[in-house]
Parts: C-alpha cells; structure tokens; sequence
C-alpha cells in the first residue's frame, strides 16, 4: 500500500457536487493498493498514521498527534499512486489492484485506523471525487509499505 499524508487545516471530498467526507484539522490519506498487499499492510499503515507526530507543540517542533490535536483523518482511495510514467507520456497502472481487492482492503484500512481511535471521513470508492484541502505547512508525507515490510 502506498499512502500520500498531507498535514491539513480542513479537506474535503464531494461526489457529484455533494459532500460525501470533510474534515477540519488533521490529515488527508490518498491511498493506493497494489496487488500483494494484504490486512498485514492495512494494520501497518493505520498504526503508522495514527501515530504520526507531525504537529507543532509550544516549542514549534513536530511532537505532536491527532489524539494530541483532537485531528481526525480523510481517507481517499487513489489507485493512481500505483501509476507508472517512466515510458511514454500516458501512465500504465497495470501495479494498481483492482477493485474487487482494493476496496475491500481500504475498508479494512479505515476500520483500523477506527479502532485505533481516529476519527475517519471516507471519499466514495469508485467515484469520480473533487478533493479541497488546506494543506497545512505543507507538510506532505510519503509511505510505502513495500519498503517497510520488505525490510522486517
């Protein structure tokens, strides 16, 4: 799984110009799933997020987190981040899962990071989404579970 964190002031997601996820402070997720990942991958990813101290204390230094700040997490599924622009000028995502795997794993995803006390908005599976952020910083987060548990 691949996962774009973007630190924000407020984000939202509308689906045929209706609002379907908003949040205020905290973070928004684009995630990619690719076609080994696995709930291993999910579990590793929400832990991770959830506990991201990517937010200024008094001090001005990053020591603090969504529990921290009272944040919540809007999570977009984006199966582009598995794009692949390295021939030619139109991207291939012959690495990105299709969706009878890829939903079901985002769901697992966001029922974990629940579980881990997140508050979690959701774009709509599937859907063409607007996404509106206030990127906050910016500070902007890149993970890949490939290069994590690879190494473990």
């Amino acid at each position: 799984m691949r996962a774009v964190i973007q630190r924000v002031s407020s984000a939202s997601v509308k689906v045929d110009g209706k609002t379907v996820g908003a949040i205020e402070r905290g973070f928004l997720v684009l995630v990619g799933v690719t076609h080994g990942d696995t709930r291993a991958e999910a579990d590793w990813l929400a832990r991770k997020i959830a506990g991201l101290r990517i937010f200024e204390d008094e001090a001005g230094k990053m020591n603090l987190g969504l529990a921290d700040i009272g944040g919540a997490v809007l999570v977009v599924s984006q199966f582009t981040l598995y794009g692949d622009a390295r021939k030619g000028r139109r991207p291939d995502f012959l690495q990105a899962a299709r969706p009878e795997q890829a939903e079901p794993l985002i769901t697992y995803f966001v029922e974990q990071l629940h579980s881990l006390g997140v508050t979690v908005a959701t774009g709509q599976f599937h859907a063409h989404m607007q996404v509106a952020l206030v990127n906050d910083g910016p500070v902007t987060l890149w993970l890949d579970t490939e290069d994590v548990l690879r190494e473990t």
